[in-house]
């Protein structure tokens, strides 16, 4: 299974009322888990994704329950829009562990001001032990290395703004 597979399958998720969805193929097994958040705090819920090859009960989403939501962080200050608006964010396709090289050793996939193309691998998102190259998909400069190597990040976290150019 690619990438691109588990992403439809995430959006497929996300868009209808399915709790979870469970696919196996050649002896890979992906799990996609929609945790409902509260309505009355006006978030959408989460998509969280497991991957395994083989079942482990211990990653069974816990149960919700009926107490009062938890108060919502504030979000972290942004950049203005008129500055980052032009550029399109390369964002992970899965919860798991950034990686901006494919060892300790080795020298980054990419670096500040960088050109790429399209297929080209820019870092790694380690999700359950099972390292995730992760592609571009335009083409263009790196303007900014938003995640820091080995730090945890979320679906749909952005790691890269792009300049398409």
């Amino acid at each position: 299974m690619n990438t691109s597979y588990i992403k439809k399958l995430i959006k497929l998720v996300e868009e209808s009322d399915i709790g979870s969805l469970e696919v196996s193929s050649w002896g890979r097994r992906v799990k996609i888990v929609h945790k409902l958040g509260h309505a009355d705090n006006g978030h959408a819920g989460n998509t969280v994704v497991l991957k395994s090859s083989v079942p482990q009960p211990s990653q069974a989403p816990a149960p919700v329950t009926a107490a009062a939501p938890a108060p919502t962080p504030e979000p972290a200050p942004q950049a203005p829009a008129e500055e980052t608006g032009k550029y399109v964010e390369i964002k992970s396709p899965m919860v798991g562990t950034f990686y901006a090289a494919p060892s300790p050793d080795a020298s980054p996939y990419v670096s500040l001001n960088e050109k790429i193309s399209v297929g080209q691998v820019v870092c790694i998102v380690e999700a359950m032990k099972l390292m995730n190259e992760i592609e571009s998909e335009v083409s263009g400069r790196v303007v900014k290395i938003l995640v820091e190597n080995a730090q945890p990040v979320e679906f749909g976290q952005a790691l890269f703004l792009i300049d398409p150019e």
